[in-house]
């Protein structure tokens, strides 16, 4: 790590205050976070139906034109508070700049200057390979496997009932919303290694060590977060372990960068005045 320089010291011991000062500024940004969801949550509501209609779209296309194409609700109140639920997830995600504003405000006071600048690449890379994590479950996972459940139904005939997907509200949207989030949280995982390889916590030759522990230890994860069917598992374990190989790749090339960097700085004092 780059050792601190006298200004950044100085202009660090100038942010120090009473603990008294760091608890009212820890107050006054959960306050703010709370306001920024607040207001999402609202918006979000108010356009729930729209955000519902885009949620439910992999499942109407796979439904279009047959007698199951719409969805049922088996309690008074499932679809109101489907629509709550869905209002705090898109609170969530709407606010999360915000609320990650908030926190990096609070926080930010505490780094030095190289820390800061160490930082941000990592701030920008998590909301987008959350994107990325619930893109792929809109886009790839949720229609292949609504196709291949969908598949399982049979029509009546005289020596057989008859086999026809029934979609309750609340539990598809709860589905996607799981899914979503799960995709969205496990592909963090590039971010995570490489910022703990950016402090020197793990490597890439100690990560290609552990790699065989490792892809035991994602498909666990991808059973935990997915529905217990060995399609939505693999869905999430294979762009993991893909996700676990650039890991490698990135801590490899932050290690050959802080290199340059050590040696650049060994040949300036090594360098007469």
């Amino acid at each position: 790590m780059i050792a601190p320089s006298p200004e950044d010291e100085a202009a660090l011991d100038a942010t120090k205050a009473p603990l008294m000062e760091h608890l009212l500024e820890l107050r006054k940004r959960l306050i703010w976070a709370v306001i920024s969801f607040g207001l999402c949550f609202v918006i979000c509501f108010a356009f729930s139906t729209q955000i519902f209609n885009i949620l439910t779209a992999p499942l109407h296309d796979a439904l279009r034109g047959r007698s199951n194409d719409h969805m049922i609700y088996t309690a008074l109140t499932e679809v109101f508070f489907t629509k709550v639920k869905i209002g705090m997830f898109g609170g969530i995600c709407l606010g999360f700049p915000a609320i990650a504003a908030q926190l990096w405000i609070f926080v930010a006071p505490g780094l030095y200057k190289h820390e800061k600048n160490a930082f941000w690449p990592f701030l920008v890379a998590t909301p987008f390979m959350f994107a990325l994590g619930a893109c792929f479950v809109y886009f790839i996972m949720l229609p292949f496997s609504i196709m291949f459940f969908a598949g399982y139904q049979t029509a009546t005939t005289d020596s057989a009932i008859g086999i026809e997907l029934q979609a309750k509200v609340s539990e598809y949207l709860s589905l996607v919303m799981t899914l979503i989030f799960a995709f969205g949280l496990t592909f963090q995982l590039p971010v995570l290694l490489s910022l703990l390889g950016k402090v020197g916590i793990v490597t890439s030759a100690g990560l290609r060590e552990m790699r065989r522990y490792a892809i035991v230890g994602l498909f666990a994860v991808a059973a935990i977060f997915t529905p217990p069917d060995a399609i939505s598992m693999l869905a999430l374990a294979v762009p993991l372990v893909l996700l676990y190989e650039i890991s490698i790749f990135s801590v490899k090339m932050i290690e050959r960068t802080r290199a340059k960097e050590d040696a650049a700085r060994a040949a300036k004092d090594l360098t007469p005045a």
